[in-house]
């Protein structure tokens, strides 16, 4: 990746419907060197789709829970069942394998603390192999940019 292709990826990120013509313009490039680099970079697959940001709240899900889980056991059977387990949960919009005390961070969403009640009861303690759940709820969402900082190549 060089600076154009950075610059590129701005300018979705920002604005994932710019057409080519827009894109190229903002750039710096001619139209179709522009396609060929967006091109490019979504066959390597650093472009890896194009989505919607939908305002949780408004949606209807203003519940942010992060919760820690650690297994009874950290084989790699016992791994992969969780990780298995937990893609059919759509609740859990985030799932994260992490070092120290806990094997899991998850960020799941809810309409309701009734709502996550249940999640947890009759969802997430029926995956085999959990120890222990832990669960913090986020008062407010100081801050979520989805535009990532430029590489430090690039920097």
């Amino acid at each position: 990746m060089d600076e154009i292709d950075w610059k590129i990826i701005t300018a979705l990120q920002q604005n994932a419907r710019l057409t080519n013509q827009e894109l190229a313009q903002k750039v710096g490039l001619s139209p179709s060197p522009c396609l060929r680099r967006l091109r490019k970079l979504e066959e390597e697959g650093v472009l890896c789709g194009y989505r919607a940001l939908i305002d949780q709240e408004q949606y209807g899900l203003p519940i942010n829970a992060f919760v820690s889980i650690r297994l009874e056991r950290q084989t790699d059977a016992a791994i992969r069942a969780f990780e298995r387990a937990i893609q059919d949960l759509d609740e859990v919009q985030e799932c994260y394998l992490m070092t120290g005390a806990r094997d899991y961070l998850l960020r799941v969403v809810s309409h309701s603390l009734q709502a996550y009640e249940r999640f947890v009861r009759e969802r997430l303690t029926r995956i085999e192999g959990i120890a222990s759940i832990e669960s913090s709820f986020a008062f407010n969402q100081v801050k979520k940019n989805p535009k990532l900082p430029p590489p430090a190549a690039l920097s």
